[in-house]
């Protein structure tokens, strides 16, 4: 299972139906929270996420990514948290987000550390790992991408019959590519029943940035992009100076990264009437395109056979 639920999806400041920054991914058990605007404990208990986290990655030090850490470790806390937890940044942002994980006066009950990561730095797991890419924002920032180890090709079964290959556990020894000997020592080679290593799967998250070649490269044959859409191209003047993208632009680093999806996020309290006018302006260059909005929840499959829209 590979879930991302987003939390915060507007820019900037709250409005009344989006709050600011945040998403939750998690995979198999482990969860991850990417950014953490304010009010984002909050968000995690209404739509449900729950407070088993391993790891925060925050992508940069504007405030409506990071604030809410403070509120949300406090919530940790005083629930009797007692497992440890890694928050990760920017290289040299470390200091401010040890000084916000200290606010608050009374001691944390569990171990918060604060580590720092360069671009092409990763966060391991057991058969994947996130990491981290540059962007082009106004001030130091990164994305993240959880990418998936390989995995192993296709077994043919009805192949592996035909050779008297016994159900069991010499299908397990044969997928895993070790050669089986069986009664009366013929021995089979995995060659010749299973297929090329598959890619696994691949999540992009690109905090605030404007489009650059660096998503582009990461992001390359990626289930899922998301990407950030605080303007429409009337505003393309803003969105240059101020270091965004416009959702056209961000559909076209999906249309040249060749993506499966991509889920526009961080939209500004400028379209919180019409916020389909992002989509429209999206879709007409990359017609896979969604719009994400609090509380939604998407699963990525290895087909990509939920490839859902959610309601503008």
């Amino acid at each position: 299972m590979l879930r991302l639920t987003f939390l915060g999806t507007a820019s900037s400041r709250p409005t009344v139906s989006r709050n600011v920054s945040s998403l939750a991914l998690k995979r198999e058990g482990r969860l991850f929270l990417l950014d953490c605007g304010e009010g984002t404990q909050r968000q995690m208990m209404r739509y449900g996420v729950g407070f088993s986290l391993d790891d925060i990655l925050i992508t940069h030090l504007h405030s409506d990514h990071y604030l809410g850490l403070a509120g949300l470790l406090r919530t940790m806390s005083l629930q009797g948290r007692d497992g440890s937890l890694r928050i990760w940044a920017p290289h040299g942002t470390g200091e401010t987000l040890r000084a916000l994980r200290d606010l608050g006066g009374d001691r944390l009950a569990f171990d918060a550390t604060v580590h720092e990561l360069r671009a092409g730095e990763a966060v391991e797991g057991d058969g994947f790992r996130v990491e981290a890419f540059a962007t082009e924002h106004t001030r130091r920032s990164l994305g993240y991408a959880l990418i998936e180890d390989a995995r192993p090709g296709r077994f043919d079964v009805a192949a592996a019959r035909e050779l008297g290959v016994p159900e069991g556990p010499l299908f397990g020894r044969l997928h895993r590519r070790e050669s089986v000997e069986l009664e009366g020592g013929r021995r089979v080679d995995p060659a010749d029943l299973v297929g090329p290593p598959r890619p696994g799967r691949k999540v992009v998250y690109t905090g605030d940035t404007r489009p650059c070649p660096e998503t582009v490269r990461i992001s390359r044959d990626a289930d899922i992009l998301v990407h950030e859409a605080t303007f429409t191209e009337e505003e393309r003047g803003r969105a240059r100076e101020t270091g965004h993208s416009t959702a056209a632009g961000a559909a076209g680093v999906a249309r040249e990264a060749g993506v499966r999806r991509l889920v526009l996020t961080h939209i500004s309290a400028r379209y919180a009437e019409r916020p389909a006018q992002l989509l429209e302006e999206a879709r007409a260059v990359f017609p896979r395109a969604e719009l994400a909005r609090d509380g939604w929840s998407t699963e990525v499959t290895f087909d990509d056979a939920d490839a859902g829209d959610p309601d503008p």
